[in-house]
C-alpha cells in the first residue's frame, strides 16, 4: 500500500468515506473508522456549480465542509458593496470556523466544487473528544495565517510580475496535492478581472504579464484558460521565491 495512504483507519471505514482521498490528507484523517462512521451518518456531498455560495458572510453558522474538489475563493465585503478576495481554499482544506457563531467571509466555489458538508454540533463535538481533530483544525489555521503573511508580503513588495508568477505557482502547487513532480498543468480557477482583484493590480498588467511569461516560455496557455508550466522551478523564479 502507498505510505501516504497508511492512516488509522480499516475496513469498517464507510462507503461514503472509502472513496475520499480529503479522508487522508485532510482533517477525517485524525478520526477512527467508528467517529467516520458516526460523521458519515450525518454528512451530505455536494457538487455546486461555480459562483454558488457556500458560507454567507454575517450569517450564522451551521454547517462545515470538507472540499473535495476544486477551488473555494473567500470575500470580504466592504461597507460601499465593493468586494475584495482575501484567499483561496482548495482540497482536503476544511471550510469554516469551528466555535464560531458567524462568518466573517464570504465562501465562493470560484470553479465546481465538491463538498462534503457536516452539521455545526456534530463538528464541535468530536473536537471536543478527539484531540487529534483539533490538532489537525489548528494546524489548518496556523498553516493559512502563515500563508497569509506570505501573501501579503507579495502584495505588499513584489512586482506585478512576480505578483502574477507568485499567484501561478499558488495555484499549480495546490491544483493537484499529489504531485511532487517538476511541471504542472491546471485551468484558472478565476477570471482575469478577479486574478486582478486577488493581486491588487489592473486587467490589463494581468493580461501583459500572462503574456510576458507565455514569450518566455515560463508557461503555456491554451484555450486562454489551461496553463502548462513546464518548470515549476523557472516560475518559482520569476516569483521570487
Amino acid at each position: 500500500m502507498d505510505a501516504r495512504r497508511k492512516d488509522i483507519h480499516n475496513s469498517d471505514v464507510p462507503a461514503i468515506c472509502a472513496a475520499c482521498e480529503a479522508r487522508h490528507r485532510g482533517v477525517c484523517g485524525a478520526l477512527s473508522s467508528d467517529q467516520l462512521q458516526t460523521l458519515s451518518k450525518s454528512a451530505s456531498r455536494k457538487k455546486l456549480g461555480s459562483g454558488a455560495e457556500l458560507v454567507g458572510e454575517s450569517l450564522a453558522t451551521s454547517s462545515y465542509s470538507n472540499i473535495i474538489g476544486g477551488v473555494v475563493k473567500l470575500v470580504k465585503m466592504l461597507a460601499d458593496g465593493r468586494q475584495q478576495i482575501v484567499g483561496l481554499q482548495f482540497a482536503p482544506d476544511f471550510l469554516g470556523r469551528p466555535f464560531r457563531a458567524e462568518s466573517s467571509l464570504t465562501a465562493e466555489a470560484a470553479t465546481d466544487v465538491s463538498v462534503c458538508t457536516f452539521p455545526k454540533t456534530v463538528i464541535e463535538r468530536m473536537i471536543a473528544d478527539t484531540p487529534e481533530l483539533e490538532h489537525r483544525l489548528l494546524e489548518q489555521t496556523l498553516k493559512e495565517l502563515d500563508e497569509a503573511r506570505d501573501w501579503m508580503v507579495t502584495l505588499g513588495r513584489k512586482t506585478a510580475a512576480e505578483k502574477v508568477a507568485s499567484f501561478l505557482l499558488l495555484i499549480a502547487t495546490n491544483a493537484d496535492p499529489e504531485n511532487d513532480g517538476d511541471s504542472a498543468e491546471f485551468d484558472l480557477p478565476l477570471t482575469r478581472s478577479d486574478i486582478a482583484d486577488f493581486l491588487g493590480l489592473t486587467i490589463e498588467t494581468v493580461s501583459r504579464q500572462m503574456t510576458k511569461l507565455r514569450k518566455e516560455g515560463v508557461i503555456e496557455v491554451r484555450n486562454n484558460r489551461h496553463v502548462i508550466v513546464g518548470d515549476l522551478d523557472a516560475l518559482a523564479d520569476v516569483a521570487g521565491d
